[in-house]
């Protein structure tokens, strides 16, 4: 009697294990797919695609998982919620990520256009240099860099440049006037660095726009 007694009670305490340990961790598991579909729709997938990536292969380890536990007869989940929460954290990571990413990048683009904005209104309230309007003195010089390409197909001359001061003395606008091939963004990109000091007008400083020539010889 006590035998079959112990029997019936080891096989309920098995049961009663195997009914507990045989529940998949349902919350655990919608809140990671949760957290990596709100990554996705934040835009992780541009502003935090590597996040974004470890949270998807968070996410399918997670289901590996769970097909593996399906085929068992006794279930054991405790695997299962620990990847669940490793999925969950990696998503709100990624997450996080993309919302500062975009936040940043937002930042910078309307910084640009702030910029640009101003660099219009500066241009058109340049006065050309000439007259009394005395062209001014270059503060800072960098010294263009000669492209490979344009030195080994031997080409040389004066790239001619209009350019705008602004009241600052720094170079705010900068186009070719006249262009010599291999050297036009050379001598850009030198120009642009340049630095002036501040040309006054009635004892304030203005925007002034100038003709500059960049010269390229060959040695």
């Amino acid at each position: 009697m006590r035998s079959r007694l112990g029997i019936v009670v080891l096989v309920i305490g098995v049961a009663i294990m195997a009914v507990g340990c045989g529940a998949p961790p349902t919350a655990d598991i919608d809140a990671a797919k949760t957290a990596i579909a709100n990554a996705a729709s934040t835009g992780a997938s541009q502003y935090a695609a590597e996040s974004l990536k470890a949270a998807e292969e968070a996410q399918a380890a997670l289901d590996t998982e769970l097909k593996a536990q399906e085929a068992n007869w006794f279930k054991s989940y405790d695997k299962a919620k620990q990847l669940a929460l490793a999925a969950k954290e990696a998503g709100d990571k990624a997450a996080a990520e993309a919302v500062a990413a975009k936040e940043k990048a937002a930042a910078a683009a309307a910084k640009e256009k702030a910029e640009a904005e101003e660099r219009e209104k500066a241009a058109a309230a340049a006065v050309r240099v000439g007259g009394q309007i005395k062209a001014p003195t270059k503060t800072k010089d960098v010294k263009p860099t000669y492209p490979a390409d344009a030195q080994s197909a031997k080409v040389s001359g004066t790239v001619i440049i209009e350019a705008t001061i602004g009241a600052d003395g720094k170079v705010i606008d900068a186009k070719v006037l006249r262009s010599v091939a291999k050297l036009d963004q050379a001598a850009l990109d030198a120009v642009k660095q340049w630095e002036y000091s501040p040309t006054l007008l009635n004892g304030k400083p203005v925007p002034v726009k100038m003709t500059i020539t960049v010269a390229f010889k060959l040695d």
